[in-house]
């Protein structure tokens, strides 16, 4: 087994895989896994590549589909539903979802609260 080295610091959990999904989003179209390799600033194994879009492919954040012998590779939503996806990580995180969600409220810039609170009426219509 391999020793982590103690100069590299850690990344943070789910680090990884926003970086993917950020190159994904840069990606004109559909993608292999080396190109999202290619784009990634740490020197990563393709393998380790390989793992992480599996573990999106199974959160549903990505898709993918299978040309030739590989797999092309693009994210399930835009911008802001991958935004939004983060927000329901973190969220998952906390073990008290309404403490960190009364703190996120209490500390939103003016006008945004107010925003909120029409997207929350919005959301109760439709239902």
């Amino acid at each position: 087994m391999v020793e982590p080295d103690p100069r590299r610091p850690r990344r943070a959990q789910g680090a990884l895989e926003t970086q993917v999904l950020a190159a994904l989003h840069t990606a004109e179209g559909p993608v292999t896994a080396g190109w999202v390799q290619d784009r990634l600033a740490a020197d990563l194994a393709y393998t380790t590549v390989m793992t992480v879009l599996a573990r999106l492919l199974a959160k549903g954040a990505v898709t993918r589909r299978r040309e030739g012998r590989s797999f092309l590779w693009k994210p399930a939503a835009d911008e802001a539903a991958l935004a939004a996806w983060k927000m329901h990580r973190v969220l998952d995180s906390e073990q008290d979802r309404r403490a960190v969600l009364a703190s996120f409220i209490t500390r939103l810039p003016e006008g945004e609260e107010q925003l909120l609170r029409e997207l929350l009426d919005q959301a109760s219509d439709e239902d």
